[in-house]
């Protein structure tokens, strides 16, 4: 490993980037900030701060923001893709021709593209065919990263080279990196959460209380890793941060974007009136649409983000969504301890008795 500072490259203008360009320039990376909004560049650049999503935040000085792609990707040894996934595939292949198979490539969306069902790591592989791809995910909330309050994370791959190298350059006082192999579980964690933000936010405006808080989260981890094992995933993944950590940080503060948006639906908005509202995007509004599409197709038990599509999409009043949910089948708590057929089984067995 050479002992000159890593040259990172971050590919996005948003609060999350903005906070990890800062994390790497802190550590002493040479840091350089890609933006297509040239007037948010420079404001960056000139005076270290990021008015449009992370305003009070004081930037590491030594991060160069540019709308120039060559300029931002020459040298880079870590590229922190943090695009928005409608625009995942467009950007990377916009950078394409300054990467090289060389660097380590490094998605933080937590989303999903809607043709092929497609996560963004498979997207960095599609696009270029390169052996060090990664993923972050985890609890983290952008503005308190920003605040440097302490926080922790995820880094997985297949690829060692690509664990070590970020939690070098990413990892401080106040940012653990902590790393997994299983790559598809962590971002599958990061992406099916903010589905169920969208329902705790929904609750809370509804004025439920903690019991039902808990048993959310508790019901939504279970379909989550049910879900996730389906795609080839690791259930022992949600047990960590990208799993649980991120469910319970996403499904509890107001800070989430996709809570704020259940939040606006339990009061009464429409869909279009919440996100317009929030002024950014709630990547858990497209990922309800995608993942019950891909659970009625693979046939996967998903009753929570089914009754949520139904709010969202059919105009299913909330509240009767929860009184419907309630009513629905009395399963097994932990599958991969009890598996629902076999309680199926059993009650055929007990002939229905009560």
């Amino acid at each position: 490993m050479s002992d000159q500072p890593m040259r990172v490259a971050v590919l996005g203008g948003g609060s999350f980037g903005t906070a990890l360009a800062s994390i790497a320039a802190d550590n002493g990376a040479e840091v350089r900030q890609w933006l297509r909004d040239p007037v948010l560049a420079a404001q960056i650049t000139r005076e270290h701060r990021n008015g449009r999503y992370l305003p009070d935040f004081a930037i590491n000085p030594a991060v160069v923001a540019s709308n120039a792609m060559d300029e931002v990707l020459e040298g880079a040894g870590l590229v922190l893709v943090s695009i928005p996934s409608k625009a995942f595939r467009e950007v990377v292949r916009q950078a394409r021709p300054w990467l090289n198979e060389g660097q380590i490539l490094v998605s933080t969306t937590k989303g999903i593209q809607e043709e092929g069902f497609k996560l963004m790591s498979q997207i960095l592989e599609e696009e270029t065919g390169f052996p060090h791809i990664g993923v972050i995910s985890g609890p983290n909330l952008a503005s308190e990263i920003a605040q440097k309050q302490l926080t922790a994370t995820v880094i997985a791959s297949d690829d060692a080279e690509t664990r070590t190298r970020v939690q070098a350059t990413l990892g401080c006082d106040y940012f653990r990196v902590y790393a997994s192999n299983d790559r598809f579980g962590v971002e599958l964690g990061g992406a099916l959460k903010n589905i169920y933000a969208i329902a705790a936010g929904m609750a809370a405006a509804l004025g439920m209380g903690e019991n039902t808080r808990s048993m959310l989260m508790t019901r939504a981890l279970a379909e989550m890793s049910r879900f996730a094992v389906d795609q080839g995933a690791n259930p022992m993944t949600f047990l960590g941060l990208a799993g649980v950590g991120d469910l319970i940080v996403t499904c509890s503060s107001a800070l989430s974007r996709n809570y704020r948006v259940g939040q606006a639906l339990g009061e009464g908005s429409t869909l279009d009136e919440a996100v317009e509202a929030l002024g950014q995007v709630a990547e858990g509004v497209n990922t309800v649409r995608l993942v019950c599409d891909k659970a009625h197709e693979d046939g996967v038990y998903m009753p929570l983000a089914e009754g949520l599509y139904q709010v969202l999409f059919e105009g299913v009043p909330a509240r009767e969504m929860a009184r419907l949910l309630m009513q629905g089948e009395q399963s097994s708590d932990v599958e991969f301890v009890l598996p629902r057929s076999d309680v199926r089984q059993d009650r055929r067995d007990d002939g229905g008795a009560a």
